[in-house]
């Protein structure tokens, strides 16, 4: 499976795109950038001043008299050209320094919000490791273009303007002829090549990001490949990614050595004519040896950036292929958005309903039909059904992971498209099926619930939640690390912690989504109680798998295929001898079987 894409393909445009997204960054701080680039000039001024003083040092020490009078006045301007050159250099990288690192900020904050304000359709279909990878290129590459674009390319043709503009005063015209012809039969070499081996880059990038996916998702399911005996298998998976990174790593540099060559035969060339022109120019008398000596020193000036500008449009352009996927990110539609104007929803009693709601994760296949109930402010309703009825995507589509397809959601008259996302996620508590914790202490994984909350109301609701006994059972207590992704928990210990953290946030709407599902039944009863007392002063969902865990609710809807096919309360549905009936005839001998078992045991 090849790794998902954002955004548009690479191209030219996407390029001069992904500059121009920068330039609000650099705007920020246009006093530091402006002193910067002040700075720059001040430092290639000196640089290019150099060979000219070198020249009159190298002419006044030709003259017989040299040894009486050393040229002192020269020699020490020498030197401070030099200082000044490295100094202009050092303020002008501590200038910019803020500018580069808040930028970088800046941009990898902006993707972490995007990234959480895309649907829950988007994060099931990412692929982390991979994403994870494109975002610490993206954020290296934003580095190196604004350090070296403004502070490489900039100051390299400025130096080659200086350079060229003396040689044409100073010299024979085809000195700076010939020096112009060098470079740009070296810039069109390496744009050519350059642009060829893009492709060795980007499918380096590909693989790179498809090998980190792999990683992560494996090392994530390790459990699963033990269970499984397949090492092996992933070792092979991961490598057969490896290969083709490896491939593209060798192409990627053999070719880097073919423009390497390229370009130091251009210059050798070049260097070379402007040679032998100037030690004519010795010969014949039109130019001294401080004439050769300048035009050697501002070769060498000239090719030592050059060819460093070569490296740096290479770097540019990986940086540009680098932020592509990074900045494609943000291009990721976000599919559940508040309305122009909305309100913050204001919660009375909590009460919910659902008028005529349809919704479908994809247009072949509807997983909710006209579905349409009513839980009143502080009641409990619940809803039943088998696997694939629809039952967890009230939930989802209720908290906005979604919006419904069809119909409307509506809490205390409002409707939940009308109002802003927080507001209408800071009233509902949810305890999922799936619980996932962060890789964290249990302490964080319960104030997650609400992280303003004191260490005092943080342990009671682990009391509530029945989880304060085996906390404090622990050698470290509350500060016991639960693990990636809450393994070093079990089942049951990562669902309580999840009721806990709700059971703190405390919001006049709660939903249980199958939340003691992985607890045994003992602690099942206990936290049932609590639950049905937290229930009853608040509004609650319950999405149930036991039907003995809902019997005191105040109505039981049903669900087959999309559909509500009943609903009452438990004696009444029992009454009625239907779908519900039968299911808790199941489930009682179910019930039975286990305890039958047990007792044999």
């Amino acid at each position: 499976m090849r790794p998902r894409h954002y955004g548009n393909p690479p191209s030219r445009q996407n390029d001069w795109k992904t500059i121009k997204s920068l330039v609000p960054y650099l705007m920020e701080f246009r006093g530091r950038v402006v002193l910067a680039l002040v700075f720059l000039a001040l430092a290639k001024v000196a640089n290019v001043s150099v060979p000219l003083v070198l020249k009159e040092i190298v002419d006044a020490l030709s003259l017989t008299n040299a040894t009486l009078a050393l040229p002192v006045i020269l020699l020490l301007t020498y030197g401070a050209l030099r200082l000044a050159n490295s100094t202009f250099g050092e303020l002008r990288d501590a200038v910019f320094a803020k500018v580069t690192q808040r930028s970088i900020r800046r941009v990898a904050l902006r993707v972490f919000e995007h990234l959480h304000n895309l649907s829950l359709r988007f994060h099931l279909e990412r692929q982390t490791g991979g994403m994870s990878r494109d975002i610490e290129r993206g954020t290296a590459g934003i580095r190196f273009l604004l350090n070296f674009m403004l502070f490489n390319i900039l100051p390299t043709i400025l130096e080659i303007g200086f350079v060229a503009a003396i040689l044409l005063v100073k010299y024979d015209p085809w000195f700076c002829i010939v020096t112009l012809a060098t470079l740009v039969i070296y810039v069109v070499f390496t744009l050519v090549v350059t642009e060829w081996r893009m492709i060795f880059r980007r499918n380096m990038n590909e693989m790179d990001s498809k090998a980190n996916t792999r990683a992560i998702d494996s090392l994530l399911n390790y459990e699963t490949v033990k269970y499984f005996n397949n090492e092996g298998f992933e070792a092979h998976r991961y490598d057969e990614t490896l290969q083709s990174w490896e491939k593209a790593a060798v192409r990627n540099q053999t070719s880097l050595s073919l423009l390497n060559t390229g370009q130091g035969a251009v210059i050798a060339a070049g260097v070379t004519i402007l040679m032998l022109m100037a030690g004519q120019g010795v010969v014949r008398g039109t130019m001294s040896i401080g004439d050769l000596v300048l035009v050697n020193a501002f070769l060498i000036q000239l090719y030592m950036p050059l060819h460093f500008l070569g490296f740096v449009y290479r770097e540019i352009r990986h940086s540009l292929a680098d932020m592509e996927r990074m900045f494609g990110l943000l291009e990721a539609h976000t599919e559940v958005s508040d309305a122009a104007g909305a309100a913050e929803l204001k919660v009375s009693g909590g009460a919910i309903r659902f008028e005529h709601v349809g919704f479908s994760y994809e247009t072949r296949r509807q997983i909710l039909q006209d579905v349409s109930f009513e839980i009143p402010a502080g009641h409990k309703v619940a809803v039943v059904g088998a696997s694939g009825a629809g039952k967890s995507t009230l939930s989802r589509i209720l908290f906005r992971f979604y919006d419904a397809t069809a119909g409307h959601i509506l809490i205390d008259g409002q409707d939940i498209r009308s109002v802003t996302q927080k507001s209408l996620r800071r009233a509902i508590g949810i305890v999922p099926q799936d619980t996932v914790l962060f890789n964290d202490t249990i302490y964080y994984n319960i104030a997650y619930g609400r992280p303003d909350a004191t260490r005092e109301e943080i342990i009671e609701a682990a009391r509530a939640a029945h989880i304060d006994q085996f906390v404090e059972s622990l050698p470290d207590k509350y500060d016991t690390m639960v693990g990636e992704r809450g393994l070093k928990l079990s089942g049951g210990e990562k669902q309580r912690v999840a009721i806990a953290r709700t059971l703190l946030k405390n919001p006049p709407i709660l939903v249980f989504d199958e939340a003691t599902s992985a607890l045994d039944s003992r602690t099942e009863k206990a936290i049932q109680k609590e639950l049905q007392e937290i229930a009853t002063n608040h509004t609650t969902l319950v999405i149930a798998h036991r039907l003995s865990t809902i019997m005191d609710a105040d109505q039981i809807l049903v669900m087959d295929h999309g559909h509500i096919v009943e609903r009452g309360t438990h004696n009444e549905l029992l009454t009625r001898n239907g779908a519900y009936a039968h299911m808790w005839a199941l489930q009682q001998q179910e019930e039975e079987v286990e305890r039958l078992e047990a007792v044999s045991l």
